[in-house]
């Protein structure tokens, strides 16, 4: 069993109340640690007001080793580290060797973005009143930070907050998931052992009255928050004054057009749909195939979802695992009972099954023909579950995009460079990814989203903006 101590400005804590941590593919407990709450807020802000004062003093370049650093010691310990992230979140041994991997990666990026933030000149003097003065700006560390991380990355998406806030100088304060607290709280570890002040971090599992309290302080300057759309509209309304970066939901889709590659398009629509058993924010829970290749497509997609091999998560052969608990499952399960109501059927292919245990598995689904006022075409199932809807005309499909709450990332199979760039110009989403799926993401891009999929962007160089100021400086010669 893994146990793991809460980190409370570095220094480790334990409470009153143990956290369990339940293994989603049998519903074993795996490991435990502590939840805190709102009582310790107050001590986490006044050890992250030291923190700042210590990482302010920190030169670019000693930002830089210790972030460095952080991702060797990633790399050092990268099997414990996946196994445990197996433990917590159920995915399988191959997804979480790639995102130890992929938080390596997201910390040597923040360690480069830690020697190059740019401040810049301007012409005062382009202003009548300007002449004989000189002016520029530089960026400072905006204050405290609060990162609250989902279970579904629980390493990855929090680098994306404690690295570029690091290489900006401020000092974080990370709530994870109360499901996955092993792998922030490692992380936390490693980077105290690569010589962050130890102020400067604290990682603090806990729940809504732990979130509520921090979000809230009058102290935190910037939150951070991976989640759903309905805590994130909670935080924009209850934080205050500070900056926010919300990356919230998703419905992606992949569109398909009668000149794409359809066995490449049936590739990325496998592996988009039902990685991780679709618990992904980019995952395609949408396709729209062309009317005159929608048969060859579905055939192509039945095959390979028959070779996905389900199981156990620690199984190197596996591709696919449970979901985090029973009550996803079986919420997603009423979606799909009310799109079946509304006219959808079911396709359910997966042959290649073997000893699944527990509540918490739902076999890869193809829904065809969904209704658009069905819950599951509307909203974020995170689930294996994939709608397929035939279309004619791409301002139709463009319209329908544009339609919903969520504007993420989409994928587009065609050849045709002029359809290519009309969902391009006309679709209101944050990427467009071309004879590719739109859960392509690599961990130095601009991600994020418009309407209600957030606000800001993750990628290391796009996300020290948020974390830090523009302090002007104006000199009269």
């Amino acid at each position: 069993m893994i146990v793991k101590k809460p980190i409370l400005g570095g220094e480790f804590i334990q409470t009153d109340v143990v956290l369990d941590v339940i293994y989603p593919y049998d519903n074993t407990k795996v490991g435990e640690s502590y939840v805190v709450n709102d009582s310790y807020v107050e001590k986490a802000i006044e050890k992250a007001k030291v923190g700042l004062k210590k990482l302010s003093s920190l030169s670019a370049f000693e930002k830089y080793e210790i972030l460095y650093k952080t991702s060797e010691l990633l790399r050092k310990n990268k099997e414990e580290i996946a196994r445990a992230i197996v433990y917590e979140v159920g995915k399988t041994i191959k997804e979480a060797r790639i995102e130890v991997d992929r938080a390596i990666e997201t910390f040597r990026f923040s360690a480069e973005e830690a020697k190059r933030i740019y401040g810049k000149t301007y012409p005062v003097d382009a202003h009548p009143n300007g002449k004989s003065k000189f002016g520029f700006y530089i960026r400072v560390p905006a204050g405290i930070v609060v990162a609250i991380s989902p279970f579904n990355f629980p390493l990855n998406l929090t680098a994306h907050k404690v690295g570029p806030a690091t290489a900006a100088g401020c000092p974080v304060i990370v709530k994870p998931s109360e499901k996955t607290p092993l792998s922030p709280i490692i992380m936390g570890e490693l980077l105290l052992e690569a010589g962050l002040p130890k102020e400067a971090i604290s990682v603090l599992p806990g729940y809504g009255d732990l979130g509520k309290a921090l979000t809230t302080h009058k102290d935190v300057r910037v939150v951070s928050f991976t989640g759903s759309k309905m805590v994130g509209e909670l935080i924009a309304k209850q934080a205050g004054i500070k900056k926010l970066v919300l990356e919230l939901g998703s419905n992606s889709a992949l569109v398909v057009h009668k000149d794409g590659d359809l066995e490449k398009a049936a590739i990325k629509a496998v592996q988009g749909g039902f990685s991780m058993a679709g618990q992904v924010c980019i995952s395609i829970q949408r396709i729209f195939v062309h009317e005159d290749v929608l048969e060859p497509f579905l055939r192509l997609l039945e095959e390979k979802i028959s070779n996905i091999k389900i199981g156990d998560p620690m199984d190197e052969e596996v591709d696919m695992g449970p979901m985090i608990d029973k009550n996803q499952v079986e919420k997603v399960k009423q979606w799909i009972k009310e799109a079946v109501g509304k006219g959808a059927k079911v396709v359910q292919k997966a042959k290649n099954i073997e000893n699944i245990k527990g509540t918490n598995y739902l076999l890869p689904t193809l829904l065809l023909d969904v209704d658009k006022d069905s819950t599951i075409f509307k909203e974020e199932a995170f689930a294996p579950v994939v709608n397929i809807n035939r279309y004619k005309d791409i301002d139709e499909v463009i319209s329908i995009i544009n339609e919903g709450d969520y504007g993420l990332q989409i994928g587009v199979y065609t050849k045709d460079i002029n359809v290519a760039m009309e969902f391009v110009r006309k679709c209101e989403v944050g990427g467009v990814n071309i004879n590719e799926g739109p859960n392509f993401r690599v961990d130095h891009m601009p991600y994020g989203g418009f309407k209600f999929s957030g606000i800001g962007r993750e990628g290391p160089s796009f996300a020290v903006e948020d974390y830090t100021e523009i302090k002007n400086v104006l000199i009269s010669i």
